[in-house]
This record gives structure tokens, C-alpha cells and sequence, in this order.
């Protein structure tokens, strides 16, 4: 399970890495936001999972 955590976050962080770039050269700023956001709440989600790891052993 915290496996399948991981690369969910690794997979929204890089979706919104996509998107922030996608948003800063169109010029717009809340698709720029978004994308901040979703790398932001995936970067969180694997550092979680991280953290769990590390209590587990």
C-alpha cells in the first residue's frame, strides 16, 4: 500500500509540475496556481509515506 502511495504522489506532483508549466507559458495564472498546488499535495503525500517507512522499521 505505501508503494502505491508513492506513486500516486510522484504521479501528482509531476502532473502538476506539467500543469504549472503548461499555465506559465500561456500566461495563465490559476492554472499556474493549480499546478503549484497538485505538485505541493503530492510532494506531501510521499513525504508521508516516507516518514511512515521510516517508523515501520
Amino acid at each position: 500500500m505505501a508503494g502505491e502511495q508513492k506513486a500516486k504522489g510522484k504521479m501528482e506532483e509531476v502532473a502538476g509540475k506539467a500543469k504549472e508549466r503548461v499555465g506559465r507559458t500561456l500566461g495563465n495564472e490559476r492554472m499556474t496556481a493549480e499546478g503549484q498546488a497538485k505538485k505541493s499535495k503530492g510532494a506531501a503525500r510521499q513525504a508521508k509515506e516516507k516518514t511512515k517507512d521510516v517508523f515501520k522499521h
